[in-house]
């Protein structure tokens, strides 16, 4: 029997030994393999707890075809990821969901195109079992670059329309929930509702527009003013708003860092909230919704759970390889009511 001396680490063959099996049949234990006899796999497992062996990942690795890792994309500047805490949530939900998986964060942004090289050669070389991507624009080509490396994805939010089609994706009811939020205003006695909407180039913003126009099917297009998604862009649309709509009593905005911003302008305009003007958001990030005066009225949907549903359809995909594409999710939503509307 191999010996194994006080401080080294514990060998392969010491497991085998300890277990009474032979070294291939506790490698296969080990490294996740299949074919072994419950009664021995059960031995392998004890003798590895007893010895305190740790698995080597090459060999896990040759074994299960699999590196543990999975590639989280985000197709945002640096600046943004860490300041919309949208972004902080999703990929919390994601991690801890890995986590139980046993499988670690791989974390990559994209800037523009310029790094779409750098992620081909990274997603082809190997490293990770699978991608989870977010935040894609129209015009990216991120999915294209994603896909050429043929392994197995989910998209976070609905694509454009016809791109990646065997691609599931995990969203939730923007639309939906942006119906919701208007007649929520209109049941106010709202007359003249304002829409402060998210980048063009995102399907979330287009859905959430489209839903304030299903109930308010002949409204002022000048009562609609772009954002990004930043409490910025809300603040400035906002004081458009004011300076050329002084009759809107009520506003949607797309998401609560513009509200957080739209808030902000009104207060230091001197306009009532919700007396003069009501104003409901879209997202329920916590972070935020707990700094707005007053507090917001929003949409919510659950950020942490989507990224908890993109890992397990991955997941899905990894483990039943050949089998048909899993379903997209779409996720409900629900208005949550506070002060300011």
């Amino acid at each position: 029997m191999p010996e194994q001396t006080a401080g080294s680490r514990p060998t392969l063959e010491a497991v085998a030994a300890r277990a009474g099996v032979s070294r291939a049949t506790a490698s296969r234990v080990v490294n996740g393999g299949a074919g072994v006899r419950a009664p021995l796999v059960d031995k392998v497992r004890q003798a590895v707890e007893e010895l305190g062996y740790v698995p080597n990942h090459a060999a896990r690795t040759l074994v299960t075809r699999r590196n543990g890792a999975v590639a989280v994309i985000i197709a945002e500047p640096e600046f943004r990821i860490f300041s919309d805490p949208f972004f902080e949530q999703q990929v919390r939900g994601i991690s801890r969901e890995l986590t139980a998986h046993d499988s670690q964060l791989v974390l990559l942004w994209v800037e523009g195109p310029g790094d779409h090289d750098r992620i081909a050669r990274y997603l082809g070389g190997g490293h990770v079992d699978g991608a989870l991507a977010f935040s894609l624009h129209n015009d990216d080509e991120l999915p294209a670059v994603i896909g050429r490396a043929q392994i197995p994805t989910v998209f976070g939010g609905r694509p454009v329309t016809g791109s990646s089609p065997d691609v599931p994706y995990v969203d939730c009811d923007n639309r939906g929930g942006a119906r919701e939020a208007v007649r929520h205003l209109v049941s106010l006695g709202r007359t003249s509702i304002a829409h402060i909407a998210g980048p063009r180039d995102q399907t979330s913003a287009l859905d959430r527009v489209d839903g304030y126009r299903d109930v308010l099917v002949d409204a002022d297009p000048g009562l609609i003013r772009q954002g990004d998604f930043t409490e910025e862009s809300g603040a400035r649309a906002m004081a458009e708003l004011l300076d050329s709509r002084p009759d809107v009593d009520g506003v949607f905005v797309a998401n609560d860092l513009m509200a957080s911003g739209a808030l902000r302008t009104l207060r230091e305009r001197g306009v009532r909230v919700p007396e003069d003007v009501a104003v409901v958001g879209f997202d329920d990030m916590e972070s935020v919704v707990a700094t707005t005066r007053p507090a917001l009225t929003t949409v919510r949907q659950d950020i942490e759970g989507m990224g908890r549903l993109m890992v397990r359809l991955l997941m899905r995909l990894l483990n039943e390889s050949g089998s048909d594409t899993p379903a997209s999710v779409i996720t409900p939503t629900t208005l949550v009511r506070r002060a300011s509307a």
